[in-house]
């Protein structure tokens, strides 16, 4: 028994003495459960290179584990050696995913650390150009007379546009008819030619195409306008009649289940050094995205969040009845 006892002290030595030595010029691999191109593979991207100055310049590269809706990356993390060289970088996916799938190989809860939220990126409600609504409240009339006739564009089940769509028709109480491509892309390009008549989309994917007047924007989905010269008269839903309604596209950093403290502790002080870099904040003020100031920044406060997100989304998801399994 004694020596069992000094084996496991030995061990947890070195352990500990690993951790003291973390990232000990080793790479560390973000994976991000997504195709590359997209806005969460250029939101890790930028953040790898605002991380490595405070983790030593130690070398950060990015892996694309794309497929299933983000499950596929996520299970990969899940599984990975817990020693802080493999980290996740996802989206609000981490909170919808367990109500979309009713079978997950993870659990969000307790198969992850939390290190904290990096960036809201808010959502906006834009038409086709031919729409006949010129504002919120005519948009909102026009939904009204229309009702199921309406084509609700998204990006394909689990997308943040199909749960912006979903939140957007269960406050307006309007069901109408869901057309889901195979991204954003093919949507947009709907929209421009008029086949599909409105869509909830990122600002990451939407602005270029407000700021060239191709499309109609009839809201935001933050609670305050937002800065950006390109979307800055554009109305908040909230003012515009639908009080409280919020969605933003939120990203955050994981690490395995068991992931020593002290490596924790190295990776969240990280973090919140790289979210104050000014290059970082140039780079995400560009896609449309808020950097987080508040105290989601704090691993037990992400993870309060996100339970919170799980909860909000769900009975939504769930009385949609649209599963992605």
């Amino acid at each position: 028994m004694k020596k069992l006892f000094a084996l496991a002290a030995i061990a947890l030595a070195a352990a500990g003495a690993q951790a003291q030595d973390f990232p000990a010029g080793k790479i560390i691999t973000i994976v991000v459960p997504f195709a590359a191109g997209g806005p969460t593979d250029r939101v890790a991207r930028d953040l790898a290179e605002a991380m490595r100055k405070p983790l030593d310049g130690v070398s950060i590269v990015v892996d694309n584990a794309a497929g299933a809706g983000s499950t596929i990356g996520n299970a990969k993390v899940a599984r990975a050696k817990n020693d802080g060289y493999t980290l996740l970088l996802t989206h609000v996916g981490m909170a919808t995913t367990p109500v979309l799938y009713r079978k997950l190989p993870y659990n969000y809860e307790t198969d992850f650390e939390y290190l904290g939220m990096i960036n809201d990126v808010p959502m906006t409600v834009i038409g086709k150009p031919q729409l006949e609504a010129n504002n919120f409240k005519e948009l909102r009339d026009w939904i009204g007379k229309t009702g199921s006739k309406v084509n609700l564009g998204n990006a394909g089940i689990g997308s943040a546009s199909h749960l912006c769509g979903l939140l957007f028709q269960s406050e307006l109480k309007v069901e109408m008819t869901t057309v889901p491509y195979k991204g954003t892309a093919p949507a947009i390009a709907d929209l421009l030619g008029g086949q599909i008549d409105l869509l909830c989309d990122q600002t990451t994917n939407t602005t270029s195409q407000i700021e060239a007047k191709k499309v109609k924007p009839y809201a935001v989905t933050t609670l305050k306008r937002l800065t950006t010269p390109a979307l800055k008269d554009i109305p908040t839903a909230d003012e515009s009649g639908l009080k409280g309604f919020q969605v933003t596209i939120w990203h955050g950093l994981y690490a395995p289940k068991g992931t020593p403290a002290p490596v924790l502790k190295k990776l969240n002080d990280a973090l919140k050094v790289a979210l104050k870099d000014p290059e970082f904040l140039k780079k995400e003020e560009g896609l449309g995205a808020v950097v987080v100031t508040d105290k989601r920044i704090e691993p037990a406060e992400h993870k309060k969040f996100v339970q919170a997100e799980v909860a909000r989304f769900g009975p939504v998801i769930k009385a949609a009845g649209v599963y992605a399994d």
